[in-house]
């Protein structure tokens, strides 16, 4: 049975709370990611995404060279282990409505990140398929709110 490790990226890595937004964008460009996790004193803190910026920064005038990470991430963070079964993954995933998780080792040090779609190659097609449905009403909350 696969494992989380097995379909995670992992050349990952996070960045200080203090980072500008400009300069978090600038990483994301070069990764060609939308994701960053946020870490400090070897704590994974938060996550910012590009969506974040755009809608938390961007969106309201903040300037994306005096703002930093800190005051626009997410702080409630998820996270899976990277020996979670594909399946359990894809689950959480679903239930939480989320598109991508952080991955930790058992001494909860980040090792990687998990998409949903990194999952979705390997999980069962029932757990891909309810997990989805769950993520896609969600989307379409948000749009529709």
């Amino acid at each position: 049975m696969k494992k989380v490790k097995d379909v995670m990226t992992k050349e990952c890595e996070w960045i200080a709370p203090e980072t500008t937004l400009m300069d978090a964008a600038k990483i994301m460009e070069e990764k060609d990611c939308g994701f960053l996790p946020v870490g400090e004193n070897d704590k994974l803190i938060g996550m910012v995404t590009d969506r974040d910026i755009t809608i938390r920064a961007v969106a309201k005038g903040k300037d994306a060279k005096l703002t930093t990470v800190r005051e626009i991430m997410t702080e409630k963070t998820y996270y899976c282990y990277d020996d979670d079964k594909i399946e359990d993954a894809c689950r959480a995933m679903g239930d939480l409505k989320v598109k991508r998780f952080p991955v930790v080792d058992s001494k909860k040090r980040l090792v990687g990140i998990v998409s949903f779609g990194d999952v979705s190659q390997a999980a069962d097609s029932k757990s891909v398929g309810e997990s989805q449905q769950l993520i896609t009403e969600e989307t379409a909350q948000k749009k529709a709110a």
